[in-house]
């Protein structure tokens, strides 16, 4: 039986929609590969406890790790919950397993356009995004990309 709520979490919502329009992308390079400039960088949660990289990534990227997907990937799957995919680093193939909910930042530079996400750790009970990890994230994508943020529709907390 279904939970009833006592209120509608539109945050969740938004976030949940905003996800989503990452694994629709994600979704398309995975049919026919990435249409002409298009790249994404994806920032994700290696500490993630359904992350799956090799212990040699893990060691370098204890925490967060960003990976470009555009000439070099070969694999890509996108699943129910999550993606994989095999990246080749320092010339040896590896294959990544990334949860959508470890997915911290999502950008295509070609279109500018991104997304930030909160993980549950930034602020559990609001799940917000972060402007400073915005700022950040803009700043590492060569570029300028439109990062979209859902916080004009956030309630204000007193």
């Amino acid at each position: 039986m279904e939970e009833f709520l006592t209120e509608i979490n539109y945050d969740k919502l938004i976030e949940k929609s905003l996800k989503n329009v990452v694994i629709e992308a994600l979704k398309i390079a995975e049919r026919q590969g990435l249409p002409g400039e298009n790249h994404f960088y994806i920032t994700f949660k290696t500490n993630h406890p359904r992350t799956q990289i090799s212990d040699y990534l893990k060691s370098q990227y204890p925490e967060e790790m960003t990976i470009v997907l555009q000439h070099q990937f070969a694999n890509l799957r996108v699943e129910n919950n999550y993606f994989s995919v095999d990246l080749s680093f320092g010339g040896i193939q590896q294959n990544l397993e990334i949860p959508f909910e470890a997915i911290t930042y999502f950008a295509d530079p070609y279109a500018k356009f991104g997304l930030s996400f909160a993980t549950g750790e930034e602020n559990s009970s609001a799940n917000e995004i972060s402007a400073p990890v915005e700022e950040e994230k803009e700043k590492k994508v060569s570029g300028s990309a439109t990062v979209v943020s859902i916080d004009a529709f956030r309630k204000k907390n007193k």
